[in-house]
């Protein structure tokens, strides 16, 4: 009753999460972006919202290998104001801001520095410093790839994670932190050039800190020098973009294309690769650095500390029906993940009570950086737009399988808008597979999330 009457006194207030989650998934990936920054006045960019979502939760009872920490509450509350806005300084200048104000209620959540979050999404100016020519600064989401389930050239994605009640890797990848950055752009016919740099700021931050209410989190998203440069053209229907990145010593090269085959079917295909060693490796060497973990932890479960190239890939083909329904297929490849053997040493090292918390930091670090734990994956995502005729209603699914053990995670979601200014959502989320496999040895095995949204 608390939280019911929370949200009714801050009806007449601020700011979007339901919108937000599904703008990326109404996207075609087809022709990679060359799109100047927009310009447009704070009346075609100010958008306000304010979001309730109740959650509930299951949990298996017992595990090949158990977590140490408490099992999480079975029911949640959380409260959220949610505002967008751009403002026109002048003709050649504008200023870009998103934010996200959210409070939880929930068992063990304690008042305010648990409960409390603001995510300062974004927070930057562009000049147009000559005509098609930009140059933005501040805190930006660069989100590169054309892909649904896993985009291996979105090079910015880790530690960028916010609440939301979507689980869905569109929804992550369009609701998230930006990185502090300096980005120049030149757009020509067919085409663009882009160069980003991103300084580091802070020293990187363990895994799952504790963070104060209006924490920026720059040490999660500015934790290393980076470079991002990319080439985006059009080659008759072909669409290719080349990029390459640096990050903190390591180099990694990037190509995203896309290609209509026949009216209804694009296919699209995104490759990523670079020297760099096995998560595992990469896990344990962050915890060290963080002082998360002793410096004399050795690296388990066994595999070869030296780097070697590592490639990821994903591929699939996107349909979209005369319906307004459409069906993306696609195969992800994450090289650096674990193989058949990482995933028995993982179980039998994790046995040893010793090992335990040391195997799943591994699985922590993996899910920050928001990259597959799993070499080989499926990802089929479906959504129906005004389905049977309804209008102003939209449903959508996703399944994504481990493509070693069979084990899956899925989520259906549905919105109906009420009227202009009410809209009303509602997830369900599952996984499935045996104790043994990537998705059926996690705590949570299901959720039923309802959000009801209020556009200002």
């Amino acid at each position: 009753m608390r939280n019911a009457v929370l949200f009714l006194a801050m009806v007449g207030c601020t700011a979007s999460a339901a919108a937000q989650e599904n703008d990326d998934l109404n996207l075609i990936p087809g022709a990679v972006q060359t799109a100047a920054p927009s310009t447009a006045t704070p009346q075609d960019r100010g958008k306000f919202s304010l979001a309730n979502a109740a959650g509930w939760y299951s949990y298996r009872g017992t595990f090949a290998l158990p977590s140490s920490s408490a099992t999480p509450s079975r029911w949640n509350d959380r409260v959220s104001a949610d505002a967008r806005i751009g403002w026109a300084l002048s003709p050649n200048v504008t200023l870009t801001a998103s934010d996200v104000l959210s409070t939880s209620f929930a068992d063990g959540i304690g008042f305010p520095r648990e409960s409390v979050r603001n995510d300062l999404r974004e927070l930057y100016a562009t000049w147009e410093m000559a005509p098609e020519t930009y140059l933005e600064a501040g805190r930006i989401n660069v989100r590169n790839g054309v892909a649904f389930g896993y985009n291996p050239t979105d090079f910015f994605r880790a530690r960028t994670s916010v609440a939301q009640s979507s689980s869905d890797p569109g929804a992550l990848r369009n609701n998230r932190l930006g990185t502090v950055m300096i980005r120049g752009q030149r757009v020509f016919d067919g085409g663009s050039v882009e160069v980003m740099y991103a300084p580091k700021l802070h020293s990187p931050v363990p895994i799952g800190g504790l963070a104060y209410p209006l924490d920026p989190k720059i040490d999660q998203t500015n934790g290393s020098d980076r470079v991002l440069a990319t080439f985006s053209f059009e080659l008759e229907e072909f669409s290719p973009q080349i990029l390459a990145f640096y990050d903190g010593g390591r180099f990694k090269f990037g190509f995203n294309a896309s290609h209509p085959v026949g009216g209804s079917i694009i296919a699209y295909a995104s490759w990523a690769g670079g020297n760099a060693p096995s998560v595992i490796v990469d896990a344990i060497a962050f915890g060290k650095r963080t002082r998360t973990l002793p410096s004399f932890v050795p690296v388990l479960p066994p595999v070869s500390p030296s780097r070697a190239f590592q490639n990821d890939v994903s591929a699939g083909a996107y349909w979209n029906g005369e319906d307004k329904e459409t069906i993306s297929v696609e195969y992800n490849f994450h090289q650096a993940g674990f193989s058949k053997s990482d995933w028995r040493g993982w179980f039998a090292t994790g046995a040893n009570p010793t090992f335990t918390n040391l195997m799943w930091y591994i699985r922590s670090y993996a899910s920050d950086r928001q990259d597959p734990i799993s070499r080989h994956q499926a990802f089929i995502r479906a959504d129906w737009a005004e389905p049977f005729h309804i209008l102003h209603a939209d449903i959508n699914a996703y399944v994504m399988t481990d493509l070693m053990d069979g084990s899956s995670t899925a989520q259906l979601g549905g919105a109906y808008d009420l009227s202009d200014s009410w809209s009303l959502g509602a997830y369900l989320t599952g996984s499935t597979g045996g104790k043994r496999t990537d998705w059926g040895s996690l705590n949570s095995a299901a959720s039923a999330i309802v959000q009801i949204v209020r556009y200002l």
